[in-house]
């Protein structure tokens, strides 16, 4: 029985730190995202139009770590924004933590997201939901940094902002003759030909109903993604989905 016990401890002790340090494996900074320290943090952001900074533990992982490696890799393309990461260390030589100290972010929140404006002096934090869709609207909202979401058009969603804005009928009636020839003289790829469609059948339908209808159909639509219903067909809402915030016009 002691010989047995003696032969099982080594697999007991691989598994235990296997265990312990479960924690830390993958634990590093998110593909595309720039690490950040003391001595790189101010000369680096003041080269890009916004920065979103996420500060965090020294060595972060979890649901919220991989949602912000999702926005990286969503806005790898936009050449306007940074998406950086800066990790505190609470022992040791406490590494970044004048920079937690200086932009008021404290251990007990981790992970902090701010967003840094050039020409802004002060960063705005985010409050909202850790989710892709929901960071990349608080950058575009408050940027003014294009970050094309999926199914989404520059030229069309340029359109979108301008109709949804707008508070004459002959001017939206106008924005919806020059989206309809643009559709009629063909897009490059017949995807982006549908997903224009989309615009155009929305600005008709906002017209027939007034404004109100873009955070109804919001409402169906994700209340819909929540039902059981295939990838497929998930991913073609969140387009949809992704059009619909194109239309969102918050006055201040």
């Amino acid at each position: 029985m002691a010989t047995k016990l003696y032969t099982l401890i080594p697999y007991v002790l691989v598994l235990y730190f296997q265990t312990f340090f479960l924690g830390f494996v993958g634990a590093t900074n998110c593909r595309g995202c720039t690490p950040l320290d003391t001595y790189s943090f101010e000369k680096v952001i003041g080269k890009f139009k916004a920065t979103l900074v996420k500060f965090d533990v020294a060595y972060p992982y979890g649901d919220k770590h991989d949602e912000f490696g999702k926005v990286a890799e969503a806005t790898r393309g936009v050449n306007d924004l940074l998406v950086a990461e800066v990790n505190v260390k609470d022992y040791g030589d406490k590494d970044n933590s004048d920079l937690a100290e200086k932009y008021e972010v404290k251990a007990k929140d981790f992970p902090v997201l701010k967003l840094f404006s050039k020409g802004q002096d002060a960063p705005l934090a985010y409050t909202g939901e850790f989710k892709l869709d929901d960071i990349i609207a608080f950058v575009k909202t408050n940027t003014g940094v294009y970050i094309g979401l999926p199914g989404c058009i520059e030229e069309f969603d340029t359109i979108a902002q301008d109709f949804i804005k707008s508070r004459d009928k002959e001017h939206r009636e106008k924005l919806m003759k020059q989206a309809r020839s643009m559709i009629e003289k063909g897009l490059d790829t017949q995807k982006s030909q549908e997903m224009a469609n989309i615009y155009l059948k929305l600005m008709e339908k906002i017209l027939e109903k007034g404004d109100e209808f873009v955070k109804a159909e919001i409402q169906r639509v994700e209340n819909i993604r929540k039902t059981k219903i295939s990838v497929d067909k998930k991913e073609t809402l969140q387009k949809r989905l992704n059009i619909l915030q194109s239309f969102i016009h918050d006055e201040l």
